[in-house]
């Protein structure tokens, strides 16, 4: 087997090059997206908000709300009405979790063309991105990040902030890549341990329209978890980047508050902080709203990470002050467009498919177009295989188009699983949800769409496991239902039931590793091939190196698991040797089900 898959993997090397593989604690949020209505908020030199215009309402994919106080409509003006003078509008564009949709929606041809036409128009224009835009699909994948950067720089970025998954090719090579950048990278609580110092610079002023403003950047604490965690430990296991993360959230709060206060003494008018926080509950204490509720002087937060879509909306700071709130969703699906008045007043607002008007923007930036396809074509000839055929579709979403894989089981998880079990023919197999990242139409597989589905290209290891860790390591996969969680864990060989009337017992330290698990289990019913599961018995399991050696999502269960054998394979090159000869290219009927085989059940034990 091993001769085999080696073939394989000498076919394969661009993909060969990638060793990172992210689950995210919250990387992304399942459900549909309806509309924000703009709101807006004036700009006050002391770095206080008040609400202002049309009173904003939340509506992000994820289980999170803002829950902003409702307020009366009024504006506020500048305290100095001299210093208004000779302001002019500004227009700020912003991006969020694009994960690679170079071509998807919008796209960047079509980003670019919207910006040369505010440009044309004689507006002032900025272009912002916060975060996960160089990892999620095949185009960043083959260059590892580095097609997104050219792409970003021909789009013409002023300044981004990192998402944890900048960090899936590891620091170094994101370090790399902010090297190659025409735009400079923020972020105020990403450090290195041993000195304090910080990687990029906290904030950047941009002097514009006459006005000074500052771009503050902040990436989720859980970076450590939602990304791969041996990136950023010592030889020792010790961690030698930080997040600020920890305990109840306010050394990230104070961090972000001595940037926030670092650049109005600098003499900014107007504070904007790039962020990857998300709305998810999953990522509490570091939510957004949580983050603008125990700091102040911030007048916008341009968000990603939870993809939820909010056109606007305002929430309260820890003064009481309100504080203009927007996410775009994913993959370019819309453009943020916040827009500084010459008075001082702001406002947001979406361009694209959760437009307020309903149009979409659709003109295309030709050389953007072009620039796009010679990249693509590189890598045409391996990415246009056919691998396999399917007359189902294979799912990581329902019927309506929302996420599922991360709370239930799916019939694609299932079939990647089961790639991994037959191809090691171990007792188990463990898939995180967080690894299996699109949605395969029904016809031809190519090894683009495998790619797009195992974006990561995981190492797969196979351990030694006694009964006990894998109920452990199943129950931390089940902390968070009936919400999303990238540690979910799909299971080939084996059955489980979740029993979401008992409350998870889980203990997480601050840097979110599980430590014990406390009370009753709410994993129940767990059986391998059959047969009971023997707390003391050993199994052989295989899974991905991010599960079983790197603690990914914060899972330890399988501390000291012995490795019998680590090869060096790939998830989506066994994953492509599975359809080809042992399934001889066909998915079989079993697969039928977008919900699976029924390999694992969720219940409520206390309606029944």
């Amino acid at each position: 087997m091993k001769k085999i898959l080696s073939c394989i993997l000498s076919l394969l090397l661009l993909t060969a090059l990638l060793a990172g593989c992210g689950g995210g604690k919250a990387s992304s949020a399942g459900g549909t997206a309806s509309k924000a209505s703009s709101s807006s908020v004036s700009s006050a030199e002391s770095g206080t908000s008040s609400a202002a215009g049309i009173s904003g309402t939340d509506t992000s994919e994820s289980q999170a709300s803002t829950e902003s106080p409702a307020a009366e409509s009024s504006e506020t003006s500048v305290p100095d009405p001299s210093s208004d003078a000779g302001k002019e509008a500004v227009t700020v564009l912003y991006t969020n979790d694009v994960h690679c949709g170079v071509d998807d929606n919008i796209g960047y041809a079509g980003l670019s063309a919207y910006k040369k036409k505010l440009e044309a128009e004689g507006k002032n224009v900025l272009l912002v991105d916060d975060g996960d835009a160089i990892q999620g699909a095949v185009f960043g994948m083959l260059t590892q990040g580095e097609s997104i950067i050219q792409v970003m720089n021909a789009v013409g970025y002023d300044v981004a902030t990192f998402g944890n998954h900048e960090f899936d090719y590891s620091v170094e090579r994101l370090l790399e890549l902010t090297k190659k950048a025409e735009f400079p990278y923020v972020c105020c609580n990403f450090k290195d341990v041993a000195t304090g110092e910080l990687l990029v610079d906290p904030y950047k002023i941009m002097e514009v329209g006459g006005w000074k403003i500052a771009f503050v950047g902040a990436a989720t604490p859980d970076t450590l978890i939602s990304s791969t965690p041996t990136f950023f430990r010592n030889e020792d296991g010790s961690f030698r980047y930080s997040f600020s993360q920890g305990g109840d959230g306010s050394e990230f709060y104070e961090t972000v508050q001595k940037s926030v206060d670092d650049a109005r003494s600098e003499g900014a008018d107007i504070c904007i902080l790039v962020a990857h926080l998300g709305l998810d509950e999953l990522s509490s204490p570091y939510m957004a709203t949580e983050l603008i509720a125990n700091t102040n002087g911030i007048d916008v937060v341009l968000d990603g990470h939870s993809h939820s879509v909010v056109a606007s909306d305002k929430v309260r700071n820890k003064d009481g002050n309100f504080v203009l709130y927007s996410q775009t969703g994913t993959k370019l699906a819309n453009i943020g467009e916040l827009t500084i008045r010459a008075d001082g007043q702001m406002s947001t607002r979406l361009i694209g498919k959760d437009s307020e008007d309903g149009e979409e923007f659709t003109e295309k930036d030709e050389e953007i177009t072009k620039l796009d396809a010679k990249i693509r074509e590189e890598f045409a000839p391996i990415l246009e295989e056919k691998i396999g055929h399917s007359n189902y579709d294979l799912c990581i979403s329902d019927e309506n188009g929302n996420r599922i894989v991360r709370n239930v089981e799916t019939n694609l998880a299932d079939l990647v699983a089961d790639s991994m079990w037959e191809t090691y023919k171990t007792d188990v197999a463990l898939l995180h949800g967080g690894a299996v990242r699109a949605d395969v139409s029904a016809g031809d597989i190519t090894y683009e769409n495998a790619l797009a589905v195992m974006p990561f290209s995981c190492e797969l290891i196979v351990v030694k496991a006694t009964g006990q860790m894998i109920a452990d390591a199943l129950e931390v996969g089940a902390m968070a239902a009936p919400a999303e969680s990238g540690g979910f864990l799909h299971v080939s060989g084996m059955t489980y039931t979740i029993d979401l009337s008992i409350p998870s017992g889980v203990v997480m330290d601050d840097d979110g590793m599980m430590t014990s698990i406390e009370g009753e289990r709410r994993v129940k019913d767990i059986t391998v091939n059959g047969e009971p599961l023997e707390a003391d018995r050993v199994y052989t399991v295989v899974s991905t190196d991010y599960l079983l050696l790197e603690n990914g999502n914060g899972n330890t269960a399988f501390k000291g698991a012995e490795v019998v054998e680590a090869d060096h394979a790939l998830d989506v090159v066994v994953f492509k040797h599975y359809l080809q000869e042992t399934l001889g290219g066909e998915v079989p009927e079993r697969y039928a089900d977008r919900y699976g085989e029924g390999r694992i059940k969720v219940v409520d034990s206390s309606a029944s």
